[in-house]
């Protein structure tokens, strides 16, 4: 696979674009939108796995899988984590009942 313009182009709008709709959301929708990017992290990582698994890959694809891998794990951990921790701060809290 040969790097050209169009893989460059295609990658500059989808960064400006990505970058833009995460800059306008609301904070109300922060929540719902890092579950949706880890579940895109996720998918990263098996197609890092993938490549870094292929039979014929080179030393540079095996080492820049792997670390495609761990980041985009680390990504979705992380990601999991902070949600859980935001929608704990949502629940109310169990109060002693006064009997």
């Amino acid at each position: 696979m040969s790097f050209d313009e169009t893989t460059l182009y295609v990658f500059m709008l989808a960064a400006f674009l990505g970058f833009e709709l995460i800059r306008r959301v609301s904070p109300l929708l922060h929540t719902p939108l890092m579950s949706l990017t880890n579940a895109i992290s996720a998918i990263s990582v098996v197609g890092a796995i993938i490549i870094t698994g292929e039979k014929d890959a080179s030393t540079l694809s095996k080492v820049l899988g792997f670390i495609a891998v761990a980041t985009a794990m680390t990504n979705v951990v992380s990601g999991y984590l902070i949600t859980d921790r935001m929608l704990k701060m949502f629940k109310k809290r169990n109060t002693e009942s006064k009997g």
